[in-house]
């Protein structure tokens, strides 16, 4: 956090070292099960990259991916598969739909679709009830 701090004063937040910091700062709190902590850090270079770069830039994509992957272990679902879902049409249409990034962000979404509905077909057989 520090340097983070350091960054913001000295190059100013929306300087690329300082997204950069807080993109991997984010990364070691996911890593640790520190979803609230990433995901600030997360929505903040989310919306920093939107606006500097631009919705359809690679960085703004990556950063998109990544916090919708974190409100996915946060069991944010619903926000998670809108996210993730935003994040694959926009690749697909910038990138290709045959580069490695865009078929990643694919089977990220493909695999949770599945997840959700496999979960809600078994808590339909036991009687719960999903939120």
């Amino acid at each position: 956090m520090e340097v983070i701090e350091r960054h913001k004063r000295v190059l100013g937040q929306e300087n690329p070292d300082t997204l950069t910091s807080m993109a991997k700062l984010a990364s070691t709190f996911w890593n640790q099960g520190r979803w609230k902590e990433a995901e600030e850090l997360q929505a903040t270079g989310l919306e920093i990259c939107s606006k500097v770069l631009g919705q359809e830039h690679p960085s703004t994509l990556t950063s998109m991916a990544s916090l919708a992957s974190t409100y996915w272990n946060q069991g944010r679902w619903k926000e998670a598969l809108k996210l993730m879902g935003e994040c694959v049409q926009l690749r697909a249409r910038i990138l290709g739909t045959n580069q490695p990034y865009s078929l990643s962000s694919l089977k990220v979404l493909s695999r949770w679709q599945t997840d959700r509905l496999e979960n809600s077909a078994a808590d339909e057989r036991s009687g719960h009830i999903m939120i």
